[in-house]
């Protein structure tokens, strides 16, 4: 009788949907000798150029406004190059203050993420599109909701450290929290397309140009990917996108990270796969995280229990993403790029990989901050998006959702509030 041959390779469905995290991580700790960074180091940007990957991260130093500083690494691990001077700062009123502005006078506004109360530049993204870098961030002026932001640089001068960065301009719409946005690095049918996040779900937009003018034209939020429905799964309260997404041949790689209804204080990060040419159709989506906030430097900081990625490269078929540490340290973990793909593709597809448009709000949007008592909190909560609405009963509310948890939020008003015209 034939000796049956054993398969010592093993089955893909008893291989975890997992990064490695660096055993020297963190490869960036706040600095007490550059007073721009000493208080925190985090949620960096990274790409892949001139033989390195190159680091933006955010910096909260002893002003509590948020910078971005520089770093690189040709392995990918070990940081070689460390800038003693930060290269992005705030130039604008939408923010926030300058750098010579002390923050001893100001209470931190309801939108604070991460520690700098002052406002600033958070949580940058880079894409390589032809010979410009781009860059999307959260614009914060200490007080108003959040916003994207989007400026730009010639590669020449960000190889070369000349930090000729473009005027940033807003791109997201007044009075929405808007974050998480990220470039995919090409056109898809002649159009660029920006992901970007208002709570609780990732938006696509695709856009003929980039020249916004700050003033007129904002991103609409044409296509959605939403949480998932069910409270008991790891990603149903919040998503946002992490790194720009990266082409490969299964389809656009997205990490992104995201809050569950049942662990409501941790980010954990996952992984998708979108349709090449049709990146708003996810064809796999990890069923679990990909990485959560377990080690000692995650969860010791600004905040416990976090892993918020902004940066991803490839070198030499390994993934590497670079993520934010309990929002005080830069960190990365990685994977053997095919085997990731391999298994993400064959054991996380997705039952209904289909386009889910945005409909247009029926109801007109309010302008004015409004709080709602939050039954979860069992508090007075600020009102996330407030929205006129009438209910079955025909009398006026206020519906929104809570800024902290998320839970929805219906506020009764006597009558239909004065409302914006847009």
């Amino acid at each position: 009788m034939a000796r049956k041959k054993i398969n010592s390779t093993p089955q893909l469905s008893n291989i975890q949907l997992s990064l490695d995290r660096f055993d020297g991580n963190p490869i960036l700790k706040p600095d007490p000798k550059h007073p721009w960074e000493t208080k925190a180091v985090f949620n960096p940007a990274a790409i892949y150029e001139g033989g390195k990957v190159h680091i933006l991260y955010r910096a909260i130093g002893e002003t509590d406004v948020s910078v971005l500083g520089y770093a690189s690494s040709s392995d990918g691990l070990h940081i070689e190059e460390r800038l003693d001077k930060q290269v992005y700062i705030p130039r604008e009123p939408f923010e926030g203050v300058t750098m010579s502005q002390p923050c001893v006078s100001q209470t931190p506004g309801i939108y604070v993420s991460g520690g700098g109360g002052m406002g600033g530049c958070e949580d940058p993204r880079l894409t390589r599109i032809d010979d410009r870098v781009y860059i999307t961030y959260v614009a914060y002026d200490g007080h108003s909701p959040p916003r994207v932001a989007l400026s730009s640089i010639n590669i020449d001068d960000f190889l070369n450290k000349k930090w000729n960065w473009k005027k940033p301009v807003l791109i997201s719409p007044p009075y929405k929290v808007d974050k998480n946005a990220c470039i995919l690095p090409e056109k898809i049918n002649g159009k660029y397309v920006i992901f970007h996040r208002i709570f609780p779900n990732i938006l696509i937009d695709f856009v003929d140009n980039l020249e916004f003018d700050g003033k007129t034209r904002w991103l609409e939020g044409q296509y959605k990917i939403p949480i998932r429905a069910l409270g008991s799964d790891w990603d149903s309260l919040k998503v946002g996108c992490g790194p720009p997404p990266i082409k490969t041949r299964d389809g656009w790689l997205l990490i992104y990270q995201a809050v569950c209804r049942r662990d409501e204080s941790r980010y954990k990060m996952g992984a998708m796969l979108l349709d090449l040419k049709d990146p708003t159709r996810v064809l796999a989506r990890s069923r679990n995280p990909i990485l959560e906030p377990i080690a000692a430097y995650e969860n010791e900081g600004w905040k416990a229990g976090v892993v918020y990625p902004c940066g991803a490269v490839v070198i030499n078929d390994r993934l590497f993403v670079y993520y934010g540490g309990a929002d005080t340290v830069v960190c990365v973990a990685s994977a053997k790029l095919n085997n990731f793909l391999e298994q993400l593709s064959t054991n996380h597809k997705e039952t209904k990989p289909e386009s889910i448009p945005v409909q247009p709000p029926t109801d007109k949007k309010i302008v004015e901050p409004v709080q709602g008592y939050c039954l979860r909190c069992k508090q007075m909560q600020p009102i996330r998006n407030p929205r006129h609405v009438m209910l079955k009963n025909l009398r006026h509310a206020i519906q929104g959702a809570c800024f902290w948890c998320g839970a929805k939020i219906s506020r009764l008003v006597k009558s239909k509030p004065n409302l914006d015209d847009e």
